[in-house]
């Protein structure tokens, strides 16, 4: 797709590194008593820089434990970087992924108005959208009921008919469009075509898919080990990351 030399950065990361203290086996008694410095530190993420345009859509890709979630995550602001810094430049952000912005004790249509308020919508901008979210996501009766009660599948519908509808300048998209049955992924990869047809939205899609990012993407980055090994046209982007995965 193709974009203008002239259009501006919707997204700037710059030199980002995300640690994380690792204490797993460690009894309560040890973690009490062992010094800081012994402390064993997960680097997620390492020393990341790149940008994406105004309207630009990136994919991104990389085995499992690589960091592109942990990254996604800094994005949409859930967390903050150790270093480094990323700058949206002032632009709304929305993060569809599993497992995150949900009340799990709180039904599906009571998640919908909390979460549309944490994106920065007003409650009467939620309400008014309520309907066409609600059927859009096609899980029936359990709208109504703890989200703690749902699938992954079910899950995934509701999070990403939240972000869907209410649209924000840029939307993060992790896993989402393949989860769910073969229906509804349909559905929603019709409906991400048309957001992103959109020239004025920003998209950032997370996937093991690759038929998904080298249709979808302008640009691929590929993560390995929490660093950046590639970033290019999704095509030679791509084709080196497969041929590196089958070695």
């Amino acid at each position: 797709m193709e974009k203008s030399e002239e259009a501006k950065n919707a997204v700037e990361v710059t030199d980002v590194c995300i640690n994380y203290k690792l204490l797993n086996n460690i009894t309560v008694r040890r973690a009490l008593f062992k010094k800081r410095e012994e402390e064993e530190i997960f680097e997620a993420v390492k020393n990341v820089t790149f940008s994406v345009k105004e309207g630009g859509i990136l994919g991104i890709i990389g085995k499992n434990g690589s960091g592109k979630s942990t990254l996604l995550r800094a994005i949409a602001g859930i967390f903050s970087p150790n270093s480094g810094s990323i700058d949206l430049k002032g632009h709304s952000v929305s993060l569809m992924a599993l497992g995150i912005g949900f009340k799990d004790n709180l039904s599906g249509r009571e998640n919908i108005i909390l979460s549309g308020m944490l994106l920065g919508f007003s409650e009467k901008e939620v309400i008014d959208k309520i309907e066409s979210i609600i059927d859009f996501a096609e899980i029936g009766s359990f709208i109504d009921k703890p989200v703690r009660t749902y699938s992954s599948g079910m899950h995934s519908k509701l999070a990403f008919s939240i972000t869907a509808m209410l649209e924000t300048d840029i939307m993060l998209v992790d896993e989402v469009l393949s989860v769910g049955d073969e229906k509804f992924r349909r559905k929603s990869l019709s409906k991400m075509k048309e957001l992103i047809g959109d020239r004025n939205r920003t998209v950032i899609i997370v996937s093991h898919s690759i038929e998904t990012l080298r249709e979808m993407c302008d640009e691929v980055l590929w993560l390995h080990d929490g660093r950046i090994k590639g970033m290019g046209e999704p095509n030679d982007i791509l084709e080196q990351y497969v041929e590196f995965m089958a070695k």
